[in-house]
């Protein structure tokens, strides 16, 4: 690691790339976070971290702290309290002064830009993704660990920003002017209701916008350079101030990618239907739209 020699500060807030994390790596302050997952098996993630990972590097399950399943009525994976997030992030040695880099398998969608906008919910300003993921730490021949992170236990009090939050009450007459634009993240076969691989109703959210998050990046799984991403973003919103644009997906992950998308864009402050397509489909008054 002497070979190594820090260039700048960590002042992270979107995306940071492999050389400048292994750049940066055993300084104090920084606090990285594994949030592989694979939805077909829930445990992968922990296997795939104790196999190995980047050093120093602690592991944050889906379904175990990013998500709540107590709460019912709310999506495949219910957005915990921020209590409940913050005591993960505590028993991880995380506080609100560290700089964060969350990583997964490669692009970002499952699970980091979950990790990384519920950090963001909570007022945490230095929180990053590590763009292509573990793949390209691994391509690049970068050090890795299979010994598990003992951080010591930190202290984490902070609430989420409601207004980056909205409910399905929320996104009713979403064809009325000044209504929010509702971007739907899932692949457009499913969108168009005609296949449904997971949930037991096919369909969309009337009124919504099919936006796959899969269009931000390039082949190699890495984010599309910032400027490139603000034109395509700019040709689906529109004069559209961030706010107005509403994230969705299946379950409130893959969502998150959009909203990290935009920000690296400098379209920040578009905000999350966190129930997504499987929470809006738990009350069967709720209308559905197809093709």
């Amino acid at each position: 690691m002497s070979d190594w020699v820090v260039l700048e500060p960590m002042h992270w807030t979107t995306l940071v790339s492999a050389e400048e994390l292994i750049a940066a790596l055993g300084q104090p302050g920084l606090a990285i976070i594994d949030a592989r997952a694979t939805l077909a098996d829930p445990l992968q993630g922990d296997r795939d971290y104790a196999a190995s990972h980047i050093p120093g590097a602690v592991h944050a399950n889906l379904e175990r702290d990013l998500s709540d399943h107590s709460r019912k009525g709310h999506g495949r994976h219910p957005l915990p309290s921020a209590d409940t997030f913050c005591r993960w992030l505590e028993l991880w040695g995380i506080t609100p002064e560290h700089q964060v880099v969350v990583y997964d398998a490669r692009d970002g969608s499952m699970a980091a830009a979950r990790a990384w906008f519920m950090l963001r919910l909570l007022g945490h300003r230095h929180v990053a993704v590590l763009d292509g993921g573990y793949a390209r730490w691994r391509d690049l021949h970068l050090p890795v660990s299979n010994t598990p992170a003992t951080p010591n236990a930190s202290t984490y009090e902070a609430d989420y920003d409601a207004a980056r939050l909205v409910e399905a009450d929320g996104l009713r007459e979403l064809t009325r002017p000044g209504a929010p634009l509702l971007l739907d993240a899932r692949a457009p076969e499913r969108f168009r209701g005609e296949v449904e691989p997971i949930d037991h109703v096919a369909g969309h959210v009337p009124g919504a916008i099919n936006h796959p998050n899969a269009g931000n990046l390039r082949a190699d799984g890495r984010f599309l350079p910032a400027a490139e991403l603000a034109a395509a973003w700019r040709a689906v919103i529109g004069t559209r101030e961030p706010a107005q644009v509403v994230a969705m997906c299946g379950s409130g992950v893959t969502a998150c990618h959009n909203l990290l998308a935009m920000e690296h864009a400098g379209l920040a402050g578009a905000r999350l239907y966190a129930d997504s397509w499987s929470g809006w489909i738990s009350n069967p008054a709720r209308a559905v739209e197809r093709g």
